[in-house]
């Protein structure tokens, strides 16, 4: 059953403030690093893949803070965009780069507490030992990109070098430096401008995407004359069998592909009876993570990214990002699914 109007005003009303808390922590984090010059203490610990892909330490506090919140580690690079230290060639593999950190999240948010003793110690370490590896080849694949496609040209490092210029002239002068105090006021109005900027096209398209998903049924039914008419375990059905896997993977692409725990819970009995071997239950659920990227793309991705970046800039994330997960599950499942490994 659909939700109430108001009840679904609430959840995105919700669901846009806890997004921008975040980015009001990363835009804020990325600020004062900025006015006091800590970013180039802190992204020393990310310069070994920063420096090979060609980038400036700057971006490293960005990867640290990924790790820590993926939503706070895309405000502070949109952050940097924004004041032309990278250009879009430049964001794109920034972006690319922090995807193991943000995956790193999740290992203690739900896979560890969650998604492991769901699906058993063996099965759970699997899945995700392989969703790390595929990150990490993401990850990989941007200091690649970095190393080969970016050069001085994609970044401006006088942006900083400005204000340090004009920092040591007013010293020259027997002026005072920018006290504690003001370089706090400044981070300060900073983030409020990007906040205030990002939010209103956050919660226009938060509200239209969660409107289309609650009322899907009710849309597709007024559309096609079923509510089951675009169903997804028909779409899925000639994928599972092509690559040799159950029926039952079937259903189980279907549940996991709307939501991952769900998806798991539905998987581990199978597992236990032995309809799935533990390298088919891995399969299944990258087949199923492959689905839900038309879910949570639309769903999540589309909203966040307009938010954040615009819809121009926004569409190039998303086709990146969609396109390397895609790929390197592929490249997983081949693996998984050689001969005899089922």
């Amino acid at each position: 059953m659909a939700p109430e109007p108001t009840a679904l005003l609430v959840e995105v009303l919700v669901r846009v403030a806890s997004i921008t808390v975040f980015i009001a922590l990363g835009v804020g984090l990325a600020s004062v690093a900025v006015e006091f010059g800590a970013v180039e203490y802190i992204a020393g610990f990310a310069r070994p893949l920063t420096q090979p892909a060609n980038l400036p330490p700057e971006v490293g506090t960005a990867i640290l803070a990924t790790t820590a919140s993926p939503t706070a580690g895309y405000g502070m690079l949109a952050e940097y965009r924004e004041a032309g230290l990278l250009d879009d060639r430049a964001t794109l593999v920034a972006v690319t780069m922090n995807t193991f950190f943000g995956f790193a999240q999740h290992i203690f948010t739900f896979y560890a507490p969650v998604l492991i003793p769901i699906l058993g110690l063996r099965v759970g370490l699997m899945y995700v030992g392989a969703r790390a590896l595929i990150s990490l080849a993401i990850t990989a694949t941007g200091v690649l990109a970095g190393a080969l496609l970016l050069s001085e040209r994609n970044v401006d490092t006088t942006v900083e070098a400005d204000v340090d210029e004009a920092a040591a002239g007013a010293e020259a002068d027997g002026g005072e430096v920018q006290d504690r105090r003001a370089k706090l006021r400044a981070a300060a109005e900073s983030t409020v401008e990007k906040v205030r900027d990002i939010v209103p096209r956050l919660l226009v398209v938060y509200l239209v995407v969660a409107t289309l998903v609650a009322y899907y049924a009710e849309f597709v039914t007024v559309l096609f004359g079923s509510p089951d008419a675009l169903g997804i375990a028909g779409a899925v059905a000639p994928l599972t069998g092509a690559l040799g896997l159950p029926s039952a993977a079937i259903p189980a692409v279907a549940v996991y592909a709307v939501d991952t725990t769900n998806g798991a819970i539905f998987v581990a009995p199978l597992i236990e009876n032995g309809t799935f071997t533990a390298r088919a239950a891995v399969a299944t659920m990258l087949v199923g993570g492959i689905v839900s990227f038309a879910v949570s793309t639309f769903k999540r991705s589309i909203p966040f990214q307009y938010g954040i970046w615009g819809r121009e800039f926004g569409s190039k994330v998303i086709v990146v990002n969609t396109v390397l997960k895609v790929v390197f599950i592929a490249v997983a499942l081949v693996v998984l699914l050689a001969p005899s490994a089922v």
